[in-house]
């Protein structure tokens, strides 16, 4: 498989600006599970409304994700950051001054999830695959992947900050400016090979890959893998501060909770994108799927106390996002990388997918059952059911114009 474009942009260069492009764009969106109680409650909207509208917006980052994606192969990932980070911006000011859940579906959801498509893993791990050389590949999309993480760790507790001393209005519209520094950062990522409106040249039509991709099972049991990590990881980061507010516990520790799960998975993703350059991909995948399942179960059968959710939190962060660099890295070893960000893309609509059905579960269980502990329940056989399907997994090369086999 020939490359799109030459390494022409340094290393250190995509790593920093574009860890930098992730750990704010997604340090930003995990700490949304902190508006959930101040905006229902200003609103008089019930948790479902709120966790409605993440849903939709996750549902919206996976759609458009496939066509960021696309977008991002064809013609560059500089153009579709710039766009992105713009509906960013729009996005979080109508967060902030929406005054129906309709209008707040629209801006959380329609608005954030098409900005998050554009300016997280799939288009900066595409700049990653063109310009990093397979050796290093996954080690480069672990380093990335770890800047998601610490943004997490560092903007969540940033966010209560603001909320707590702005309002949380005003803390929504700051956050709008501050997604505009993504715009200055997109232009340290502008490809050589991607000059005007004329796109890279292709062995392969966009339809071509997707027919190949598609019938080919190893990247249909990744996808359905992705699926539950989307499930587990929004259910938990979404309506974690509210389970334990309900049983007593202060908002602070939520806060420092989400925080210790950014901060463990800076050193899981790494772990797992080195990890993924020495042995199997579908092993780490089955490892972090199969654990997370143990750790879930040790959690809601413990009793619930600051160090109970302080542990928790620092070994979910461990697992968190994990997942992420052996993943787009598997679908890079069986597919090769000039269709990496539509794929990259499609499987990630799995995740939202899984997204979308997680939060917006939690919200509805819980208004009509009065607890979370229906879904709990489903986040662990999920986990087992992913550590399952990834072991069949093949990370060889596919072989081009060979009748493909099932796993």
């Amino acid at each position: 498989m020939t490359s799109t474009t030459k390494t022409t942009l340094p290393l250190a260069r995509i790593l920093i600006c574009g860890g930098l492009i992730v750990t704010l764009s997604m340090g930003i969106r995990h700490g949304f599970g902190l508006w959930l109680q101040p905006i229902t409650q200003a609103n008089d909207w019930t948790r479902e409304a709120f966790a409605l509208a993440i849903a939709v917006q996750n549902i919206s980052w996976g759609i458009a994700g496939i066509f960021a994606g696309m977008a991002a192969d064809r013609f560059g990932a500089f153009r579709v950051l710039l766009v992105c980070a713009a509906l960013y911006a729009a996005g979080l000011v109508g967060m902030a001054h929406a005054t129906t859940p309709l209008m707040f579906s629209l801006t959380t959801g329609v608005l954030l999830g098409m900005a998050q498509a554009g300016t997280t893993y799939a288009v900066i791990f595409g700049v990653i695959g063109r310009n990093v050389s397979a050796e290093r590949r996954s080690w480069a999309m672990g380093i990335a992947a770890a800047a998601g993480s610490f943004g997490q760790f560092l903007m969540v507790p940033v966010e209560g900050f603001l909320i707590a001393r702005f309002g949380w209005q005003e803390a929504l519209v700051i956050l709008g400016a501050a997604a505009l520094l993504i715009v200055p950062l997109a232009f340290a990522l502008r490809e050589p090979g991607f000059s005007g409106s004329t796109p890279a040249k292709r062995d392969q039509s966009i339809g071509q890959a997707l027919t190949e991709a598609f019938k080919y099972p190893s990247f249909q049991l990744l996808m359905a893998g992705y699926f539950v990590c989307g499930f587990q990881v929004v259910f938990i980061g979404v309506h974690l501060p509210s389970y334990l507010k309900d049983h007593g516990l202060s908002p602070q520790v939520a806060s420092y909770a989400l925080a210790l799960v950014g901060l463990f998975n800076v050193f899981g993703t790494y772990i797992a994108g080195t990890l993924g350059q020495r042995m199997p991909k579908k092993n780490i995948l089955s490892f972090i799927y199969f654990a997370r399942a143990v750790v879930i179960t040790v959690f809601v059968m413990a009793p619930l106390t600051p160090t109970s959710v302080y542990l928790f939190a620092a070994t979910m962060g461990l697992l968190w996002l994990s997942t992420v660099p052996p993943t787009t890295a598997a679908v890079a070893s069986i597919f090769g990388i000039q269709h990496l960000s539509m794929l990259g893309g499609f499987v990630f609509f799995s995740h939202q997918i899984g997204s979308f059905l997680g939060v917006w579960l939690g919200g509805y269980l819980y208004d009509r059952t009065g607890s979370y502990d229906v879904v709990w329940m489903i986040t662990i056989a999920l986990g087992v059911f992913a550590g399952l399907v990834n072991l069949p997994v093949k990370e060889a090369a596919i072989q081009r114009g060979a009748a493909l086999k099932a796993t």
